[in-house]
């Protein structure tokens, strides 16, 4: 589907807004050294050492670690980078602790994809496997599948932004909790971002001995191991090792039986499916007194499996009821859609307190490369054809060569109780990537290669920017806070390598070299007011910004970059946080609206790649609410809701539709016009894709008592999702309504909590539900199915 205001063609530049973009600049930071110099004995050093907090159990969407007790326990964020009641933050946090985390991983789930539906607001997808994951915060998100895309979601793994698709995947694992800052974020947090933060805290060192593991077994030879151990070296020293390994068998048959278009498909059982997944991390704490600390942490990931499997033809006109088995697929190329990344990274984050500030330096780097291939018409046309349309091979294959990004972060920060807090910082970003993207069809109707078929790029982005917040205590009961963030952000794309006929021809005759650059303020306003000890209301406004982007994957079929300048963002929430039924039970809502101008949207072409454009913007408004409840002791009730309603609006802006060969092969309910032998649909007025119009996820537990430190326990855990759409006009095929999975599990809890054994089941009733399309090939991407095993989880002490 290619957008017309992209210049994929002319008549889609006709229908464009031409922004022109901003003028080049240089960028420059100057980042002040930390200097910090100490001159302790070890014994003395020891004496003053303060030992970090110990994790404590916290009850969240999950259950508390003591069940018995009857009070819900506090719970701490750092929202605002400090530690903080949840319920005394001016803003929109959803929250998951490890141990919920684990328990939705123990099936071999991606970690990251096993968040989306987990927090009120929160979705996550992917179609390009494990290694590319795309989140979605209140609606707001980019269904992109280009290496180089950019989100306004960010990740932030232990103060560490992730920017580029690829790294954003890295798995999480030893973690200790998981925050979702939703809506505008930047002030505090890294890069800039328009839709909000997923925050992943890890277990850090400690001055005692501790560990915990969770080790699993299930359905197709499914095993997971997550695992943290650590404590002191000496006086001054303390470790945490941590490790994460996933493994599953292939599961899925290949039944192919015809010609391959590159040798490399024949028919095979438990050809693809299964993956592997190591992981591990080393943390090293030096805190030779009081004042000062200093985190070290590397990390290191090998993973190899099979890219996102797309089933041709599952999707019948007029219906996305899928029809076509989990179990096999007839793919005629590509070699069983292998899928390989190896990634490794490090980060230093020093801290010296003066005694009412506190300077903190962030340094972090990050490096990746690997690849993933496939099939990408989801199989063979002469098994599976789309409406009566003859079409033959199609595979392709994106390679990230090599992969650099370093962040420098100082910030300034008051520290004590006074009634003005204030934080400054500077934050610098640099990142680049080399990937190739080949691309290969063989239509039958022209018996031929596609003869512009491999393009090699360079992005380049670099950006810097200057924040700062100031909160004020008016009264007892009334905290006021602003930020405020100056963000420049440039970027550069690069053809090394054009796009060759078969021959070896250069035919490519489109821009080689693209520059964008912007710079822009975003701002926050909040406050909160405590009515009482147990009831707080607040409410906030931010502005927010990201920046141009730059799709360069066209050029591997003769067609010009496209891109899409900056979109900004304004948004409204408020809301209540509550502490009733003597803190038996804890409810938060929160309603929203916000308008996002010059939306970054995206398409696809003709041949299926990605087409970046800019609409005039898109509103949505929405509730949110999450529920803690312990009724009775021993038992535990979670949920959490999310209703939403959101709207591009631009007259002038359409998107191709479903076509193969020219023929439409879905139901359109858009206007449509035709130019030349492509279909286009207004897109005004539709929702934005990957946008669930609400969603309810549950999860209760119940132990009951045996012996004098045993637990019988049972426990459940639902989700259930709204009508949602994949792409950007309407069409009965690629839209879904009340996707839902459930978890259970049964076991016992022995040594006051310290073990548990459990029988689990994931996705229990076995439902299968769309999750993503390839439209011109009517393909279906499916959730996993049932997935039955057991369980073991110890901590110590």
């Amino acid at each position: 589907m290619t957008s017309l205001s992209t210049p994929a063609s002319s008549a889609a530049a006709a229908h464009r807004r031409i922004f022109n973009g901003p003028r080049f600049s240089l960028l420059t930071l100057a980042c002040a050294g930390i200097l910090a110099s100490t001159s302790v004995q070890a014994q003395s050093a020891a004496q003053d050492a303060p030992a970090p907090a110990q994790q404590t159990p916290v009850a969240t969407n999950d259950r508390p670690a003591k069940t018995d007790s009857k009070e819900l326990d506090t719970i701490t964020v750092t929202a605002e980078r400090r530690e903080q009641d949840l319920q005394k933050v001016p803003v929109s946090v959803g929250v998951v602790q490890g141990d919920a985390m684990r328990v939705y991983t123990q099936a071999g789930d991606d970690t990251l994809l096993a968040l989306s539906g987990r927090v009120p607001g929160l979705y996550a997808e992917t179609t390009t496997g494990r290694i590319f994951p795309r989140f979605y915060i209140r609606g707001l998100g980019n269904i992109d599948f280009y290496l180089g895309a950019s989100q306004p979601v960010s990740i932030i793994q232990d103060d560490v932004v992730l920017e580029h698709v690829v790294l954003k995947s890295n798995p999480v694992y030893d973690v200790d909790k998981v925050e979702v800052l939703r809506g505008p974020q930047g002030s505090l947090f890294g890069r800039n971002t328009t839709a909000g933060i997923i925050k992943f805290d890890n277990i850090k060192p400690s001055r005692e001995y501790s560990g915990r593991a969770m080790l699993s077994y299930g359905s197709y030879n499914t095993s997971v191991v997550d695992a943290g151990f650590g404590g002191p070296i000496n006086n001054v020293l303390s470790f945490r090792v941590s490790a994460l390994v996933q493994h599953r068998d292939n599961w899925v048959d290949n039944t192919y039986t015809g010609p391959s278009a590159d040798g490399t498909v024949s028919p095979k059982r438990n050809a693809m499916g299964g993956y592997d997944d190591r992981n591990a991390r080393l943390q090293v704490l030096l805190a030779p007194n009081k004042a000062f600390s200093l985190l070290a942490s590397a990390h290191v990931r090998d993973y190899s499996g099979t890219s996102t499997l797309f089933r041709r033809a599952a999707l019948k006109k007029g219906s996305s009821n899928a029809d076509t088995p989990w179990d096999k697929v007839a793919y005629d190329e590509a070699d069983n859609n292998p899928q390989a990344y190896k990634t490794s990274g490090g980060s230093l984050n020093a801290k010296y307190d003066f005694g009412k500030v506190s300077l903190t330096s962030i340094t972090a780097y990050e490096t990746t490369h690997g690849y993933s291939r496939g099939d990408t018409d989801g199989g063979a046309a002469a098994d599976y054809p789309v409406g009566g349309v003859p079409n033959g091979y199609g595979q392709s294959m994106g390679r990230v060569r090599e992969l650099d990004q370093f962040t420098q972060e100082f910030r300034l920060a008051s520290e004590g109780h006074d009634a003005l807090q204030w934080q400054a910082g500077a934050y610098y970003f640099n990142g680049h990537d080399i990937t190739e993207f080949y691309q290969r069809a063989w239509f039958l109707t022209t018996a031929a290669h596609n003869p512009n078929n491999w393009v090699r790029l360079r992005d380049d982005n670099t950006a810097w920017a200057l924040f700062g917040q100031v909160s004020y205590r008016l009264s007892d009961a009334w905290t006021v806070t602003a930020g405020v963030r100056e963000t420049d952000d440039s970027k550069r794309t690069r053809l090394l390598k054009t796009a060759d006929t078969a021959a070896g021809v250069v035919t490519y005759k489109g821009r080689t070299d693209v520059r964008l650059d912007d710079k822009k303020p975003s701002w926050d306003l909040s406050t909160l007011y405590s009515v009482n000890k147990d009831v707080s209301l607040y409410g906030r406004v931010a502005k927010g910004f990201r920046g141009p982007t730059i799709q360069g994957r066209s050029a591997v079929f003769n067609s010009d970059f496209t891109t899409a300048n900056s979109e900004t963002i304004l948004s409204w929430e408020g809301g209540i946080k509550t502490n009733l039924l003597d803190h038996k039970m804890r409810l938060n809502v929160a309603g929203f609206t916000y308008t996002v101008r010059d939306i970054q949207l995206n398409g696809n072409d003709s041949n299926g790649n990605g087409v970046l454009f800019n609409a005039d913007k898109a509103r949505a408004y929405g509730l949110e609410a999450d529920l803690d409840w312990r009724p009775i002791p021993n038992l535990t009730i979670n949920a959490g809701a999310s209703v939403l309603r959101s709207k591009i609006q631009d007259k002038r802006v359409y998107a191709q539709v479903c076509a193969l060969n020219g023929v439409v092969v879905c139901t359109v309910e858009n206007p449509t016009i035709k130019i030349g032998a492509n279909t286009f649909a207004q897109i005004d007025g539709n929702p934005l894709p990957n946008a669930p119009t609400y969603n309810i996820n549950l999860a209760a537990r119940y132990d009951i008592p045996v012996g004098r430190n045993g637990d019988v326990f049972i426990s459940t855990d639902w989700n259930k999702q709204g009508k949602t759409s994949f792409v950007l006009y309407k069409s009965p095929e690629f839209t879904t309504n009340g996707n839902f999975e459930g978890g259970l599990q049964v076991g016992y809890s022995g040594n006051n909590g310290q073990y548990e054994v459990a029988l689990f089941a994931r996705n229990i009733t076995n439902q299968k539900n769309l999750k993503g399309v390839i439209e011109n090939y009517m393909a279906a991407v499916y959730n996993d199915p049932r997935i039955v095993g057991v369980s073991f989880n110890i901590k110590w002490p």
